[in-house]
């Protein structure tokens, strides 16, 4: 009979030899895997130095193009806004100050002014908020001889509200009242959904709202509507009213991307989505000058946009 001893070195054996086994393996792939690793690390090493130097190339392009569209934006768009008051409605706290100047700074080289500066803060769109707001704008905020549309809507009424005060009717007809607009403005500064940036403001011929990123969030929707709400108001009480944002603004659920989802908004509204650079900022100038015309368009770099709106023919 075979022993318990005989066993143990047995399997003793047998997994000295399965060590063995996998020592003698192990050193024999290791130089050829070793190998094989660096030089995949080598490549890869080589392809990132490669898209460094092309992303280096291509923001070299990026930066010699907006220089180039600044240096001629002032010619671009000369007298296409003369004698004509702007507007200027800041969407969110994430629109740059910077942004928001230089826009200020082309309309003027447009020949146009701007009447004063807004700065809606969250509590415009904010559901939570949205009794209140229309509790005071069915209430103690109506000024006389405003009407407001017969809905429950408060994103449709303060818009209404706000288009009624702030813009000139692009026909005929009285303009809107200046202690009016002080008295609106005062009491929406008052519910903190809104703040003034200029030292006045005084009703103008159109509206140019800008916008970055989108909300998010269980609200976003809601939110945007009551932006959008905003904006058709503007537009329809005035001259016309352009969105202007970045390409985030032009996502699903932003500003620009909810109008342009939309055909009959689309129709009325121009939007622009590279605001943020100088191109855009042209654009946006010179669609306001299409408004006036009765034309709306898309434009900057997303989907089914043209590049810049047609440049008007100067006169010999």
């Amino acid at each position: 009979m075979i022993d318990f001893r005989y066993h143990l070195v047995s399997l003793i054996a047998v997994f000295l030899a399965v060590a063995l086994g996998i020592v003698i393996g192990t050193t024999a792939l290791n130089a050829p895997i070793l190998e094989s690793l660096e030089g995949e690390v080598a490549a890869l090493a080589e392809d990132k130095r490669e898209l460094e130097t092309q992303t280096e190339e291509l923001q070299a392009r990026v930066d010699t193009g907006d220089a180039f569209a600044a240096a001629v934006a002032p010619s671009l768009v000369a007298g296409t806004l003369a004698d004509r008051g702007v507007l200027l409605v800041a969407t969110d706290e994430d629109v740059p100050a910077e942004t928001v100047e230089e826009v200020a700074s082309l309309v003027g080289q447009a020949g146009g002014t701007v009447t004063g500066t807004i700065r809606l803060q969250p509590g415009y769109s904010d559901p939570a908020t949205a009794a209140e707001v229309q509790s005071y704008v069915t209430g103690p905020g109506l000024p006389t001889g405003v009407t407001l549309p017969e809905t429950d809507d408060t994103g449709q009424l303060v818009g209404s509200l706000m288009a009624q005060v702030l813009v000139r009717p692009a026909a005929s007809g009285a303009a809107p009242d200046t202690a009016a607009v002080s008295t609106v403005l005062a009491g929406l500064r008052a519910l903190d959904v809104l703040d003034v940036e200029s030292t006045g403001v005084t009703p103008a011929d159109f509206a140019l709202l800008l916008t970055a990123g989108a909300p998010t969030g269980e609200d976003a929707e809601q939110r945007t509507d009551t932006l959008v709400d905003l904006a058709l108001a503007l537009d329809a009480a005035g001259s016309g009213a352009v969105v202007a944002g970045d390409a985030a603004a032009a996502g699903e659920t932003g500003l620009i991307g909810v109008l342009r989802a939309d055909p009959e908004d689309s129709a009325a509204v121009s939007t622009v989505d590279d605001v943020d650079s100088a191109a855009g900022r042209v654009s946006a100038v010179l669609a306001l000058g299409r408004e006036s015309e009765g034309t709306s368009g898309a434009y900057g770099t997303g989907e089914d946009t043209q590049p810049v709106p047609p440049v008007p023919a100067t006169t010999p």
